[in-house]
């Protein structure tokens, strides 16, 4: 089997290889829908239930949380029961988290439900990075892993999209039902479709668990990657959850304020279906650092120029080119570090780590901006962290990048 798996990697892909990369990209594209609806839906849930944009965040920050458990918890486990168990049960938390906030009547059991959406998204984006890399020939792998990144920022475009319209017509509750829906239907999907990777399958019974990751090779790199995604998830998730309630605030109705988190979503599908690709052509690192530079420089133009609607777009749609796209290029960078046995508890503990950022970014924000604090000085402060990412990645000792 193992010569068939070195041939593997340097044939060209197969049809079923194709499927199974196609299969993760969907999974992602599920993500998207499901973290971004919320987004979109904010101004709305504040308004049904007279909220605060500090308790607002704090649904944010629910979800981010049952993240973090779901990448420390389930992702681990996809080395040792396999992928394609670890992908069903997480499906499953998702679609019922998602219906449980359709029907949901108050705030607290938005919360719960959130939670246990979280943590069902926890356990799917480790795994998917792992599953499309060991499914990928050696031409293709960082072009694939990062590609399948696209998909959550095209799913949260299809979302904004479809919420601009339905939202004012049928509500908020309708359009969770529906993202529901979808996640049924991509649990019925795996269940028929999906299965664990020969290279996967092959590898050997070895040491597994956290105290792997902190071995004397690969310690320094674990290290890195942990701060590297902490400080890029702070910035990352905070753009992505209040930048369409920034845009309403600034005065611009619903429908337009939705197409504005829509064309962050646009650049962020760009970046993160380029950086694989150009990566494999001038090296991740390198390639990575010039993305987070752009996306700090990108920042400070929406910070302190004067404003516009057209403005407006053009600049967000190029932080999510450079913000979210540059951080996707860490997906390659973790499926190249860590080995096929370990590699799930790899990507999932730097999730795990990056997502305490994601969770203290949006509640921070929420707080700053209750408290007065001017969008100028915030998109300053939350441009930082993009900058010291960018520094980490490209210090990682690494010869395989």
């Amino acid at each position: 089997m193992k010569d068939q798996i070195k041939l593997q990697s340097s044939a060209p892909m197969s049809g079923f290889q194709v499927l199974m990369v196609a299969l993760c990209f969907f999974m992602n594209f599920n993500d998207g829908i499901d973290v971004l609806i919320v987004s979109f839906s904010s101004s709305e849930i504040i308004r049904e239930f007279g909220l605060s944009k500090t308790e607002m965040g704090y649904i944010f920050s629910t979800g981010l949380a049952g993240m973090t458990l779901g990448c420390f918890s389930l992702a681990p486990l996809a080395d040792k029961y396999g992928r394609r168990k670890i992908f069903l049960i997480s499906l499953l938390m998702i679609s019922l988290g998602m219906f449980g906030v359709a029907f949901a009547q108050a705030y607290v059991p938005i919360l719960a439900w959130r939670f246990l959406t979280g943590l069902g998204i926890g356990g799917i984006l480790p795994t998917i990075a792992t599953t499309a890399a060991e499914y990928s020939n050696d031409k293709y792998r960082d072009f694939n892993v990062g590609l399948i990144q696209a998909g959550w920022p095209i799913g949260a475009i299809l979302t904004g999209l479809i919420c601009a319209d339905l939202i004012p017509l049928k509500g908020w509750h309708y359009a969770f039902f529906l993202a529901g829906c979808f996640s049924a239907m991509m649990t019925v999907l795996v269940f028929f479709v999906m299965k664990d990777s020969e290279e996967f399958q092959s590898k050997k019974i070895e040491e597994q668990g956290v105290k792997v990751l902190l071995t004397e090779e690969l310690k320094p790199n674990t290290w890195r990657l942990w701060l590297a995604a902490f400080f890029g998830f702070m910035t990352l998730y905070t753009v992505m959850s209040w930048v369409p309630t920034i845009a309403k605030d600034s005065g611009m109705p619903f429908e337009l304020a939705t197409y504005v988190g829509i064309s962050l979503n646009i650049g962020a599908a760009i970046g993160s279906s380029s950086i694989g690709a150009l990566g494999s052509k001038f090296g991740l690192k390198k390639t990575h650092f010039i993305y987070m530079l752009s996306a700090f420089t990108v920042m400070q133009l929406y910070a302190f120029l004067p404003l516009n609607t057209v403005l407006i777009f053009i600049l967000v749609m190029f932080i999510g080119v450079f913000a979210q796209g540059g951080f996707n290029g860490i997906w390659p960078i973790l499926s190249r570090i860590y080995p096929t046995s370990i590699r799930a508890t790899g990507v999932g503990y730097t999730v795990g780590i990056g997502r305490l950022g994601a969770i203290l970014g949006p509640a921070v924000f929420g707080i700053l901006s209750d408290s007065h604090v001017g969008n100028t000085v915030l998109f300053v402060l939350f441009s930082l962290p993009l900058l010291v990412m960018g520094l980490i990645i490209r210090t990682l000792p690494s010869q395989k990048l």
